[in-house]
């Protein structure tokens, strides 16, 4: 216990003590009341704070945060609207108002219902996504499918309920970064990043276009990686396949539950008005009549081995036409009939379930030759994007082709590209034909390819086949009487 004199000693401690915090206080409360007094506003002034913007907790003086001001509701709004002017001025999204939910078309444009459906079912995947914001949603499809409308869509839906989105292309936004490193820039390139990875919602456009710098992939998975441990909403609209994607976003981007892939189907918008079924490289409307049911078979000019020869050539051909997986190659010579067996494959697989590409070799290049010229309507990393992801790729007649070194780096970009992820190819050739060796190698992987040699002969010189009509017969697909 304390003695008598050391109770006395702090009873005496504490009065002369206490001029000097009566005078702190009123310091504190003298230069808070000037503070505020700042921030008187001409306007009606809030019921709260009486428009001074800053309100005085009623805090004992030993509390830590005693004489802090605190700000008030009205300026938190402010607070609030200023931040979002800030983003919708880096976002531009004032020129982009006219994309939302009530302009886009989930019915598309003379589209197949499977495309309709599908574009549907993506349509109410992100008008879901926007009345909720959680976790990520991942746009993906070709040029021009509607993914930039619904993810511009997101954005003004939830600025319309008064929240902050911030929406920009992948590579604008890099520059925006880049530019906060000029002596002229009014604004730190730590606050513009910390603005846009900490976004209420952040949409990213066209990621994958961007260039592929060390600085920008560290600046993006820096992004991305921040989002995913903050769980922050994220919409991403890409052209690319997931496995063209930095891994260790790629990895962000496909967990269950988090994130969801929404892919768009449907083929460009803005060729609406010409036959959306095919597309413009595709011949195989020219082919619309070599089917299995028109193709030919125990032909009286041939021996019998040369017959059993087509009649495995076309059940081959058949059984591809009901599960396209993997590559199937066609060789023989010129006339034999492997035209026919990848075009009739073509127009089987051709419902549309999935688009479907039947072009000659020579006639694949001189389109994307074409496409670099300053008049083409198409630009070459869209054509070319095409070609190599389509679903089904029927390349007819590969090695008539001029074999500059220009040509090969294109066909080996193509045929690297769908053998590293196993997209269906069908390929003819002749029995002879001078194939490079790095796309000889790919062919000749028979996990990957079915190689089969047409031996028959060509059936331009085969007897007039209307005289001994009733010695052929049709190909039936008895088995595949439902489709």
């Amino acid at each position: 216990m304390n003695s008598i004199a050391d109770i006395a000693k702090n009873i005496q401690k504490s009065k002369n003590d206490r001029p000097h915090q009566v005078a702190l206080v009123r310091s504190q409360k003298s230069s808070l009341d000037i503070m505020l007094s700042q921030h008187t506003s001409d306007d009606e002034p809030c019921p709260n704070c009486l428009g001074r913007g800053y309100l005085r907790r009623d805090l004992p003086v030993t509390h830590p945060d005693f004489g802090k001001p605190v700000l008030c509701d009205c300026r938190k709004s402010d607070s609030k609207t200023r931040q979002l002017d800030a983003l919708r001025n880096l976002s531009s999204l004032d020129e982009l108002g006219r994309f939302t939910f009530d302009t886009f078309q989930p019915e598309g444009f003379g589209l197949s219902e499977f495309y309709r459906k599908n574009l549907q079912r993506v349509y109410n995947a992100a008008h879901m996504f926007a009345k909720n914001p959680y976790g990520w949603l991942i746009l993906r499809g070709g040029y021009g499918c509607g993914k930039t409308h619904l993810a511009v869509a997101i954005a003004n839906h939830v600025i319309a309920q008064e929240d902050v989105a911030y929406f920009v292309v992948v590579p604008d936004l890099l520059d925006h970064l880049r530019a906060t490193f000029g002596p002229n820039s009014a604004t730190s390139y730590d606050e513009r990043f910390e603005k846009i990875r900490t976004a209420p919602l952040l949409i990213l456009d066209d990621l994958g276009t961007h260039s592929p710098t060390s600085w920008a992939e560290e600046k993006l998975f820096q992004l991305f990686n921040y989002r995913y441990n903050a769980q922050l909403p994220t919409v991403v609209t890409t052209n690319c396949e997931l496995e063209q994607v930095d891994p260790r976003v790629r990895s962000r981007m496909s967990e269950d539950g988090f994130s969801q892939l929404q892919k768009i189907h449907a083929p460009d918008f803005r060729q609406s008005g010409v036959n959306s079924n095919y597309s413009q490289l595709s011949s195989l409307p020219l082919y619309n009549k070599k089917r299995f049911d028109t193709f030919l078979v125990d032909r009286s000019d041939l021996d019998r081995k040369q017959n059993d020869n087509l009649k495995r050539a076309i059940s081959l051909a058949s059984n591809y036409a009901d599960s396209p997986e993997n590559w199937l190659l066609f060789s023989g010579s010129y006339g034999c009939g492997k035209t026919h067996l990848a075009a009739a494959i073509a127009n089987d697989v051709f419902t549309p379930h999935e688009p479907v590409l039947f072009v000659t070799v020579p006639d694949l290049l001189d389109y994307l030759r074409a496409a670099f010229s300053p008049n083409s309507l198409t630009p070459y990393d869209k054509r070319f994007e095409e070609i190599r992801t389509t679903h089904l790729l029927v390349l007819d007649d590969l090695g008539t082709e001029s074999a500059t070194p220009w040509a090969t780096e294109k066909l080996y970009q193509i045929f690297n590209y769908r053998y590293h992820a196993n997209k269906p190819t069908v390929i003819t050739m002749a029995t002879n034909a001078n194939i490079h060796p790095r796309l000889k190698s790919m062919l000749l992987d028979r996990s990957t390819c079915t190689v089969f040699e047409i031996t028959a002969a060509s059936y331009r010189g085969a007897p007039d086949n209307t005289t001994e009509m009733p010695r052929f017969f049709k190909y039936k697909r008895s088995f595949n009487s439902s489709r």
